[in-house]
């Protein structure tokens, strides 16, 4: 690992680059924080996929990428002088000095916390009292989430405030509650022709059912996007696995019957 001098020194050529090509290189100088958004969710998630491989030179390589773009902005903002990276460092360390008292003990009457969970039940109350912070428990969560990831947000959010169920283990009653609400939709719309109507019931209730879901997952601990990506890894390889083996045996997969499908999807089961 590198010495605090040379991380310095590591960042502060990599400033002076930036300050280079946002002068001399044509793409670099012509791009303003609305064409850099795209590009920065992408690699965003890139490097999301990463960690979840467990690929550490890949996770590396990815969050090089993702702080290209933290200082491609502070670089635009210190052109108009709106702020510069200094600015984001300070915002940040003073950011975590603030919400962190139970470590830097700056505030009166700080509770000690011992354990994780005492901690984020303590940074909601302090995002509160955060002046320009959240004004309200939800406040703080981006519109753009991605739906799976707001909703664990939102339910770890009011958990933190007391907004939470007593035992764990009573969750599955409302997951199948909502389950069972879903299924009634399902019926009913199968005896109506307002096709439109009862699809929308039909989604209202889906998500019920998910959010209950996701509820339970926070529950015990799973974080269902970690989930649901772990199960679209597993199912991918094992249909590749599938439609392998057909051409193996010189067949399309889509003149194969399902009971042949099947029985090469429990072959690539085997084998995992």
């Amino acid at each position: 690992m590198h010495s605090r001098e040379e991380t310095l020194a590591a960042f502060s050529r990599l400033l002076d680059i930036m300050d280079d090509l946002r002068e001399k290189c044509p793409w670099d100088r012509k791009q303003t924080f609305d064409s850099l958004r795209q590009n920065t969710i992408e690699e965003t998630f890139e490097l999301a996929t990463a960690i979840s491989r467990h690929d550490m030179n890949e996770i590396s390589k990815e969050l090089g990428d993702v702080l290209l773009h933290v200082v491609f902005y502070a670089k635009m903002g210190s052109e108009t002088g709106d702020f510069d990276i200094a600015d984001v460092c300070n915002r940040l360390s003073d950011k975590l000095i603030f919400r962190h008292p139970h470590v830097y003990n700056v505030q009166e009457g700080n509770a000690s916390c011992t354990k994780a969970e005492e901690v984020s039940q303590l940074w909601e109350q302090v995002k509160l009292k955060e002046k320009g912070g959240n004004k309200t428990v939800l406040g703080g969560i981006p519109d753009s989430l991605p739906s799976l990831v707001k909703a664990y947000r939102i339910q770890d959010k009011v958990a933190n405030v007391g907004f939470d169920w007593e035992n764990r283990e009573d969750v599955w009653a409302k997951v199948k509650e909502e389950i069972a609400e879903f299924e009634q939709e399902v019926q009913k719309s199968q005896e109506q022709s307002d096709q439109v109507s009862s699809t929308k019931e039909m989604t209202e209730e889906f998500g019920d059912v998910l959010f209950a879901l996701i509820n339970a997952a926070r529950l015990y601990h799973i974080k269902p996007d970690n989930a649901l990506e772990l199960t679209n890894q597993k199912f991918m390889h094992r249909f590749n696995y599938v439609e392998a083996r057909a051409k193996e045996q010189g067949r399309e997969i889509k003149d194969m019957s399902l009971a042949e499908m099947d029985a090469l999807w429990n072959e690539a089961k085997e084998k995992e």
